[in-house]
């Protein structure tokens, strides 16, 4: 089948879902990251039509839902059909990472590192020559992982572009 090249307007971001095995640990990595509490906090869903709407005939997940200023994060524990860890890296096809702004990178970076939280590298700033579009010069980046090796990312948003 052909894939039309009409565009389709989804242009508004509701959520990002992420998978893990331990919804507790995610949620207080997530309520560490962000200051807010779920809104939704430890919901099941035992649904047929669900299941089968995400792929498995039958999905039985509890999920919490927090809510940031511009988009949810769903965290989503599978107990019925287990799924197997992706272990994904950033050159994975499939990998994923969710960005977050810093308005104080040097702030939200250093607390992160006294937190524990381990980066993948040290954070960078792109220079003239390594990125194109030249709006994206002088964005500051750092990668790290959730504790299912999601990765995620911050972002410094004065100086360059956050999107």
């Amino acid at each position: 089948m052909a894939v039309s090249s009409t565009p389709m307007d989804l242009t508004r971001a509701a959520h990002v879902g992420i998978s893990a095995s331990d919804l507790g640990a995610s949620i207080a990595f997530c309520k560490a990251l962000t200051g807010r509490e779920p809104g939704v906090a430890d919901e099941t869903m035992h649904s047929v039509p669900f299941g089968g709407s995400q792929g498995p005939p039958v999905a039985k997940p509890r999920y919490a839902t927090v809510d940031l200023d511009d988009i949810g994060i769903d965290l989503i524990r599978f107990q019925e059909p287990l799924g197997e860890r992706t272990n994904g890296a950033a050159n994975r096809p499939g990998s994923m990472h969710p960005r977050f702004k810093a308005d104080d990178f040097d702030a939200v970076h250093q607390s992160m590192k006294e937190a524990g939280r381990n980066f993948l590298g040290a954070d960078h700033t792109l220079l003239a020559g390594e990125v194109t579009p030249d709006e994206a010069l002088g964005t500051r980046v750092a990668y790290f992982n959730d504790p299912d090796g999601t990765g995620l990312e911050i972002v410094r948003t004065e100086g360059g572009s956050s999107n």
